[in-house]
């Protein structure tokens, strides 16, 4: 995809998150949009940045590292979020680069995020990940266990923000995101990542802060 459609792409998505939130009554200042740029390059990247998007995120850690830190240079107000499976091994890595956790999925992780936070000194907002479908090859604690897992991530010392959920693909996703905000509303949570690039107007209707857009912007990978 050319650097022109990219930003075309990123004015639409804009337009199209601040529609739903105004049909929803909702500020549309109230929602960001976190462009996913995995497996992209940084000059895929680079004319995003240049057309103002600060918010990015990313699956695996070691491709961050890879694209990432040349970036931040050039533009030291962007916000990098992982949003994919951590490995405990890569706490470390994951706490040194990114600024936001999303993907908080079971106590091991949350074990090794703060450990790691508490080594570097570096406190870092995360979200619970919640496998709202119940998927077996899904990551994610389960919605009936959120709230104790929220509570020992919180007595770890995690700053817990917020809930972020993938809906299975072939189910209507406004049922799990509903499902996000109610365990996010019971427990005093503000952040809601939920909804891609297929759903996310639906997503901002029920509540997201946050969309994860990916193939939307940069094209298919």
């Amino acid at each position: 995809m050319s650097a022109a459609s990219a930003v075309e792409n990123l004015h639409a998505i804009r337009t199209a998150i601040a529609d739903s939130a105004r049909r929803a009554k909702r500020d549309p200042d109230a929602v960001t949009l976190v462009a996913v740029s995995k497996t992209f390059e940084a000059e895929a990247i680079r004319p995003v940045l240049e057309a103002g998007q600060r918010v990015f995120g990313e699956n695996r850690v070691q491709e961050a590292q890879s694209k990432w830190p040349a970036l931040r240079d050039a533009f030291p107000d962007l916000e990098l979020h992982l949003i994919g499976p951590l490995q405990s091994n890569k706490a470390k890595e994951a706490v040194a680069l990114f600024d936001v956790i999303e993907s908080v999925d079971r106590p091991k992780i949350a074990e090794a995020l703060a450990a790691e936070m508490k080594r570097q000194n570096r406190f870092l907002p995360c979200l619970i990940q919640v496998n709202t479908g119940k998927e077996p090859q899904k990551a994610g604690i389960l919605p009936e266990e959120a709230d104790a897992f929220l509570h020992s991530c919180r007595d770890l010392g995690l700053t817990v923000t917020g809930l972020m959920c993938i809906p299975p693909v072939d189910e209507e996703p406004a049922l799990h995101f509903a499902l996000l905000r109610e365990i996010a509303r019971r427990n005093g949570l503000s952040v809601l990542s939920m909804g891609m690039s297929a759903d996310y107007p639906t997503a901002v209707a029920l509540g997201a802060t946050h969309v994860r857009v990916g193939s939307a912007l940069f094209g298919s990978r």
